[in-house]
């Protein structure tokens, strides 16, 4: 295969000038952020000596994010969208920056809690907005490279960010590392602030509960937007087996911390080698075939994970389940976003954040709860096969999303008024074979 049909496609970078500056403040941005989600539970750790208030501090961020996210994605499509993520960006900036003071003045435990958990809140209005105006600074035959590059830019950040984390806790110490998050976040206020306003099409629809309602209403008889959300809850509830590896690498695999952190960084690794290849997923057009396929990939590499002894095995099939992952994902965004129109995608990508954040934790229920009834290797085989089967029975009951294609010609709107028009014309079909009033059907 040439090489500019394996490696990721660069052209939207070289085309919109405002894509690179995006980009660019999101590749510096994602780091310190990585930074500060390695510092805040290490600073816990630190002061209570207790993995349950680590636990704690973790979800205590999880309603936060899930409400952020619903509200968010309503205000995202009734406002200038640049506008929202500068003073989005500002004030998540501001919590980064009380970390560094609260450290500076020898770290209370409670802005530990706090801190985060209003960032978190706050990233479900920085998550939708950035994820509508990718779309609208790239040609449409662009949106499959473009949502490669930034897996690439957030996948690269979770695998770089935690080891310079660790150096820098090491050396430095965790004041450093929260003013260093504190200086990412201008970066990114500074490229959002360079790029042209992005106002909702259509002047937006005014935020609220009829908002939010309407973003719901509009999955009604789209199977190929309800699949992408669907498939994903389904790999990531029963195939995401992370809750287990602190038990595998110091038992199974007789390790200790090293090992475990290998198990916990190779799925990242997939993704990261995954995102940087994909330089033919643009030429895919059968895209819900190729979800389908790669979510298939994931279950049957963590069925095999399941059954390994061997680290370096293990570790091989976890890269690659970290690579048909971040397939999955490039393909159901350019779904996303292709089918729903500019007015609705602050919504839909708000309900599309709020699925990825919250399924690991679904599947951290579900892998442990099995795990202490069955044990790790039932959990995970079990979990894998699930996750086999969950994709196949969709990919029967959701032919819309089974046959989805790839169509860049056709703009969402253009997509919705036919799918309109086609219920329209099936209406009035049926309305001229059923008899009209005061007649009755001849006899056959």
């Amino acid at each position: 295969m040439p090489r500019r049909r394996l490696l990721l496609d660069l052209t939207p970078l070289r085309r919109s000038r405002d894509f690179r500056l995006l980009a660019g403040g999101q590749l510096v941005s994602i780091l310190g952020t990585q930074l500060t989600a390695v510092a805040v539970p290490y600073e816990v750790y630190r002061l209570t000596h207790s993995s349950l208030q680590v636990g704690l501090v973790s979800l205590a961020q999880l309603f936060p994010l899930i409400v952020g996210s619903v509200i968010g994605g309503s205000v995202v499509d009734a406002v200038d969208r640049r506008k929202l993520l500068l003073i989005v960006e500002t004030l998540m900036a501001a919590c980064s920056a009380a970390l560094a003071v609260n450290a500076d003045l020898g770290s209370a435990l409670w802005p530990l809690y706090l801190a985060p958990a209003i960032n978190a809140g706050l990233s479900g209005f920085d998550g939708p907005a950035r994820s509508a105006i990718i779309p609208n600074l790239v040609q449409r035959e662009e949106f499959t490279s473009a949502n490669a590059m930034f897996q690439a830019i957030f996948q690269t950040g979770t695998v770089v960010g935690p080891a310079l984390a660790g150096v820098l806790l090491a050396g430095a110490g965790v004041k450093l590392v929260f003013w260093i998050d504190v200086v990412s976040f201008g970066a990114s206020l500074l490229a959002a602030a360079a790029i042209a306003p992005q106002r909702p099409a259509g002047g937006g629809q005014r935020p609220g509960v009829r908002s939010i309602v309407d973003g719901f209403r509009f999955l009604k008889g789209r199977q190929a937007i309800q699949g992408a959300y669907l498939i994903d809850i389904n790999a990531m509830v029963f195939g995401m087996p992370r809750a287990l590896f602190p038990a595998l690498g110091t038992t199974v695999f007789g390790g200790g911390a090293t090992t475990v952190g290998l198990l916990y960084a190779a799925p990242g690794a997939g993704a990261v080698v995954g995102a940087l290849t994909t330089g033919w997923a643009g030429h895919v057009r059968r895209q819900g075939r190729a979800v389908i396929i790669a979510v298939v990939a994931w279950g049957g590499a963590i069925t095999a994970f399941g059954l390994v002894r061997w680290l370096p095995a293990a570790l091989v099939l976890l890269v690659i389940a970290g690579w048909a992952d971040i397939i999955s994902a490039v393909f159901r965004n350019t779904i996303i976003q292709l089918l729903v129109p500019d007015r609705l995608r602050g919504r839909l990508s708000a309900l599309q954040i709020a699925v990825v954040t919250g399924g690991p934790r679904l599947g951290d229920l579900e892998s442990g709860s099995v795990a202490t009834g069955f044990g790790n290797e039932a959990s995970i085989v079990s979990g894998g096969v699930a996750c086999v089967v969950g994709a196949v029975i969709l990919a029967r009951v959701l032919p819309g999303f089974r046959r989805q294609v790839h169509d860049p010609t056709a703009g969402a709107e253009t997509v919705e008024a036919d799918l309109d028009r086609r219920r329209r014309s099936a209406g009035e079909v049926v309305g001229e074979l059923e008899p009209g009033p005061g007649l009755e059907p001849g006899p056959p």
